[in-house]
């Protein structure tokens, strides 16, 4: 196991930002002081759990954040989430929690590890600024694997858990991290120079007639 860093934050702004940990095979969370009272909760005087933090959620946002947490579950991807919550007292804060990949010494994904940002003041100039500082590689590493899972999908036909599992296969394989197998791959898809001419063809019949699909044109809308 890896040595682990201290949850005292290190992202401008401590006040408003604080860090997480969770243990995928646990199911075990770990929150810096800045998150527990982020929640309402005095350092040190809560355990927090999935229930705990859902718990927390705006009603309209528990959901969403729920479908999320699944996810990374399910995939160990990278994530980012802006939502509310709802801390003890009541008050609706606007965060923005972003995750990465937690790894042992062999480099196998053991969980994830990232930030709550405060959002709730976000015409604030400094608080832009914190964000833009902090998610920018995080978004893009997403970014960068969800159009290299596209491509599979398209070129493949298959789905989106399909095509992930391809990308993590040969990541393992090659002992590549998901983010640069991504990065070099797309480039390389359009040196390829695009589908043969029937594909083609069948793609622009597909384009100029997709919107006579049922439930797509306007007239079959419920």
């Amino acid at each position: 196991m890896r040595d682990e860093p201290s949850l005292t934050p290190d992202v401008p702004g401590s006040n408003r930002t604080g860090r997480f940990r969770f243990w995928l095979a646990e199911q075990r969370w770990e929150w810096s002081d800045e998150v527990a009272t982020l929640h309402g909760y005095a350092p040190g005087t809560v355990t927090p759990t999935t229930e705990l933090l859902l718990a927390h959620k705006h009603p309209d946002d528990r959901a969403e954040v729920a479908d999320t947490l699944a996810q990374v579950v399910s995939t160990g991807l990278p994530f980012s989430s802006h939502h509310r919550l709802v801390d003890t007292t009541g008050a609706v804060r606007h965060v923005l929690v972003v995750g990465d990949q937690m790894r042992d010494a062999t480099g196998t994904v053991i969980g994830t590890e990232g930030f709550y940002i405060d959002v709730t003041d976000t015409v604030d100039e400094e608080r832009r600024d914190t964000i833009e500082e902090a998610v920018p590689e995080i978004v893009a590493a997403r970014a960068l694997i969800e159009q290299a899972k596209g491509a599979l999908m398209t070129v493949y036909g298959i789905s989106a858990e399909q095509a992930f599992r391809v990308l993590r296969w040969r990541s393992q394989e090659t002992n590549t991290k998901l983010r640069d197998l991504s990065e070099a791959l797309m480039p390389a898809v359009t040196e390829l120079g695009g589908a043969d001419t029937p594909t083609r063809a069948r793609f622009d019949h597909l384009l100029l007639t997709v919107h006579e699909r049922d439930g797509t044109a306007a007239g079959h809308r419920p």
